[in-house]
């Protein structure tokens, strides 16, 4: 909201959220009543072309969003060195509500201008008035009304609202108080309403004029300079006609400088051009390459998450996954599409974020394949072959630490990395899969005065880790399944072998499980606590009994451009496994903590804690 909100601040429909979309309802019914009464054929353009448009729009403005985030992820050519934080993201999260109203104004002037009523779906001579009459009365009150929402009355009671957004993304360009957009509506209204009245409008004229908006509005909101030196060096006046991202950015960081809406041409005649605006745009598109100091390697998880990737849907992107919105289903063409293009020509890792925290600079690259493929033994190899290639590329550039997150240190795969470290012996990237720090924050949401936890997983690293301190402590562990106890037993000491008990007996409260079925959660004692020791959540069918978080802290308020939640965590906690590789880069940790190397928990655990990362519960 804007610091002291005006009067039409707030959308009609704002207190509808999601459904929202209803508004538009009267504009289907009128387009089905029309169909059964008189057919498709009574059906004219303009009236036809109202609803597509409207979603074309999505799809272009959605197309901009995801293509601008992957593009500030890994490209060089960053305007502002500063992060996006989630409250950017919700107050940008009703960017579609000019989209709605875009479509009830075509609606109802298609209702009140019988002139607007079949038109033709071309004119040449109407679209060169358009664009005239864009290039002069529509830029140019754009201009003073611009420069009238910077005084103070006004930009406190609308304007800062978009200003509040110093680091633009795309959708920025149409994040404005309801009553602001109005006046916008009315600007754009001149060419369209003119070439009605002088009888030369056409239905593709609209669509192409207001495409012609989005698309400048999204280009010069982004926070990378994209425009091609070589086109102002072809046609020198173009600096004049065409703003790009460079010099729109000055107008968010110094607010009284280039007001113009595209065409810079006012801002050169009123002297309110920004003087740096040209060193600007040729620093940003030289650009500066940047060597992250770490890399986590991560990779979808189920089809849905395509989409809850950074660079996905920024709202849905925002929150903690859940499959259970109802929305989610509507989404799946969306997923599976992205699953077999990924399957097909996902060669290689992508990046899909960037962060930073003080002077350590971090990236996020993700393999394109989802949790299922890798249990097929079939694309073990393949898998293995983007991970190696990862690594090898992060090796090159000089990164000092790979975290390997998810399945992509799983044993059965390359022995939670150990193939790779043993098959380049002089890697100087350090491999890590951040176990010690995870057993640590397994160990510490225990209890301390717990005398007895059940055991429900199988053999893995974190699980003996585990189980072996546990022993240590004298709280004795239970288990059940038979082979897993044997093999634990062979491991442990002989003075604290009397700790490990194999039993059918499930009695204690606080339960450590990786995978576990309804079934088997149902024969948990009532009141009991369900620890995860994996990456992934277990599934909560017990009102009476509490689920903690999979192994996760909190992180420090000085980690910068956090505006997505990792998977299924909430907002601003980071898994256990991740954190782990920012600490090997933080300390300067030389050892590879990947197949059964660990880092010794209380050490992980206390360079966390010295770090700013804060326990999610207390043991």
């Amino acid at each position: 909201m804007a610091t002291r909100p005006g009067p039409l601040t707030e959308w009609p429909w704002q207190r509808l959220g999601n459904f929202k979309y209803l508004v538009m309802g009267p504009v289907v019914v009128h387009g089905a009543r029309r169909v059964l009464a008189g057919g498709w054929g009574d059906i004219d353009l303009a009236f036809a072309l109202i609803l597509p448009s409207l979603l074309l729009r999505m799809v272009h403005n959605q197309i901009w969003i995801s293509a601008a985030r992957y593009q500030t992820a890994r490209s060089k050519h960053h305007i502002v060195d500063r992060g996006i934080e989630f409250d950017q993201v919700d107050r940008e999260r009703g960017w579609d509500d000019q989209i709605i109203l875009n479509g009830l104004l075509f609606y109802v002037g298609y209702l009140t201008i019988p002139s607007a009523r079949h038109l033709p779906a071309w004119r040449t001579d109407g679209a060169a008035v358009m664009a005239l009459l864009h290039a002069g009365p529509v830029e140019f009150l754009y201009y003073w009304f611009h420069r009238a929402l910077h005084h103070h009355f006004l930009y406190s009671r609308y304007h800062s609202h978009h200003h509040s957004s110093i680091v633009t993304e795309p959708i920025t360009s149409v994040i404005h108080p309801f009553a602001e957009h109005m006046v916008y509506y009315f600007l754009f209204a001149i060419p369209m309403l003119s070439t009605i009245y002088i009888g030369n409008a056409s239905v593709l004229g609209f669509v192409l004029y207001i495409a012609y908006i989005d698309f400048m509005n999204n280009m010069g909101h982004c926070n990378f300079e994209l425009v091609p030196k070589w086109m102002f060096q072809v046609f020198p006046p173009l600096k004049y006609l065409m703003y790009t991202p460079s010099f729109h950015s000055l107008h968010h960081t110094q607010f009284r400088t280039n007001y113009s809406l595209f065409m810079p041409f006012y801002d050169y005649i009123y002297n309110t051009m920004d003087k740096s605006s040209d060193q600007l745009y040729e620093s940003s598109l030289k650009g500066t390459e940047e060597t992250p100091d770490l890399v986590h390697l991560t990779h979808m998880t189920d089809l849905q998450s395509a989409y809850h990737l950074r660079i996905g849907f920024a709202s849905i992107a925002s929150r903690p996954s859940d499959s259970s919105m109802w929305y989610m289903w509507l989404l799946w063409p969306v997923a599976w599409l992205s699953m077999v293009l990924a399957w097909v020509y996902g060669s290689s890792t992508f990046v899909v974020e960037r962060i930073k925290l003080r002077k350590l600079k971090m990236q996020t690259w993700a393999v394109p394949r989802y949790n299922f493929q890798y249990g097929l033994s079939c694309e073990r190899e393949s898998i293995n072959d983007l991970i190696e290639k990862a690594i090898l590329d992060a090796d090159a550039r000089g990164v000092k630490v790979l975290s390997l997150g998810l399945l992509n240190q799983a044993k059965q795969l390359n022995g939670g990395g150990e193939l790779f470290r043993q098959k380049y012996s002089k890697l100087r990237v350090r491999l890590v899969d951040g176990s010690g720090l995870a057993t640590a924050v397994v160990l510490k949401s225990i209890p301390r005065d717990a005398k007895q936890v059940f055991l429900h997983a199988g053999p893995s690293k974190i699980a003996c880790a585990t189980a072996f301190a546990l022993c240590e402590r004298g709280v004795q562990v239970i288990m059940n399944p038979k082979k897993e106890y044997d093999m634990l037993k062979s491991q442990i000491a002989d003075s604290k072998a009397s700790y490990l008990k194999h039993s059918s007996n499930h009695t204690p409260q606080i339960w450590l499980v990786d995978k576990i079925d309804d079934k088997e959660q149902k024969m948990a004692p009532q009141g009991a606590v369900f620890v995860p020791i994996s990456q992934f959540p277990i599934k909560k069918i017990r009102k009476d009994c509490t689920y903690l978080s999979t192994p996760a802290m909190k992180i420090p308020e000085t980690m910068q451009n956090i505006h997505a939640c990792e998977n299924w965590l909430p907002r601003r906690v980071m898994s256990a496994w991740r954190i782990g590789g920012i600490l090997h880069a933080l300390e300067g940790w030389t050892m590879h903590e990947c197949g059964d190397a660990m880092m010794h928990t209380e050490k992980a655990w206390s360079a966390a804690i010295r770090h700013g990362f804060i326990p999610l519960t207390k043991g």
